[in-house]
This record gives structure tokens, C-alpha cells and sequence, in this order.
């Protein structure tokens, strides 16, 4: 749907789609986007058609191949990287999407040439070229990552047998 109005600019400028696709050992998602050309607001999720436990998910790569596993990350979900020492909790901003480990690498990787961009703080800009240069050794197979996704929604899936599968614990 085209031309709807934006909640923030309260402009006839937001697009909103809705799109289903079948994943291969998860199933049935809906993908939600919101996208405002004038203000540029965007906000995105997915969801199972059918309803999921919270869940807490583990993935290691071993080798490049596993740079090609299926990342799906719910907007309720969080994502650490705990070989990093980076994670990305959910929030107002945060959304949903569908990548690969790869993908997912190059997301951090953004955040971590803008911050070291950003910044005149020299022992901040070489902390942040070690990450870059781990996560380039990461991309080449080199070392290991470990890839920890926390969903009360259970709407997040690493999709990978050996994707260890625990229940989430909700804190009250």
C-alpha cells in the first residue's frame, strides 16, 4: 500500500508491505516493512504464521561455508556476538529481517566503521580496527564466531543442525 501517512512526518509518503514466504526447515513467515520516502523512517519485522515458543539459539561457524546459514531475527530478538564483544538489543528502532551469517557479520561491521569514523578518540579507532581486522579473519574462515540470538517471541531461527535450540527464560 503506497501513499499511506507516516506517524512521524504525517506525510502521504509511507509505503507498507506485507509479503509471505516459506522458509526451508522453519516454515511459513509474514515480512512487514514500513518505509517513508520523506523522512526516511523505515521499520521492519517477521513473524511466524504459526505461534513459537521464546527461544534461545547457538551457532558457531567452523569454516567460510557457514557464512551461507540462514539468519532470521525478529524484531523482539536480541543478537550477541559474544567472540566480539558486540550485541544489538531490541528497541523502538530495532527490526526484522532475513540474511545470512554473512550478512549479519557486515551489519556489525557497518556499526563498527561508523563508530570508528565517528570518533577522535585514538584508543576508540584502533580498538575498533582490531574488530574489523577479527571479523575480516572471521569472513576467512580463520577463526570462529559464535552467533547467540534471544527471542520471547520465538519468531528467530539459525537455520543450521547444528543450531543448538534451548528454552528462552522470560525475566518477570
Amino acid at each position: 500500500m503506497e501513499k499511506e501517512i507516516c506517524p512521524f512526518c504525517h506525510k502521504k509518503t509511507m509505503t507498507l508491505m506485507e509479503e509471505e514466504k516459506d522458509i526451508p526447515y522453519f516454515g511459513k513467515v509474514f515480512l512487514f516493512s514500513m518505509d517513508c520516502e520523506s523522512c526516511n523512517f523505515y521499520k521492519s519485522d517477521v513473524e511466524a504464521a504459526e505461534l513459537q515458543n521464546p527461544c534461545k539459539l547457538t551457532f558457531t561457524t567452523e569454516s567460510e561455508e557457514d557464512l551461507k546459514v540462514r539468519v532470521v531475527k525478529s524484531s523482539s530478538a536480541s543478537i550477541s556476538m559474544p567472540t566480539i564483544r558486540m550485541s544489538q538489543r531490541p528497541g523502538p528502532a530495532s527490526i526484522g529481517f532475513i540474511t545470512n551469517v554473512e550478512g549479519l557479520i557486515n551489519r556489525f561491521q557497518r556499526i563498527i566503521e561508523g563508530e570508528k569514523n565517528s570518533t577522535d578518540d585514538k584508543d576508540a579507532r584502533k580498538k575498533a580496527k582490531n574488530l574489523l581486522k577479527k571479523l575480516r579473519k572471521i569472513k576467512d574462515g580463520e577463526i570462529p564466531l559464535k552467533i547467540v540470538i534471544e527471542d520471547p517471541s520465538g519468531n528467530s531461527a539459525i537455520i543450521s543442525d547444528r543450531t543448538i535450540i534451548s528454552k528462552l527464560k522470560i525475566k518477570k
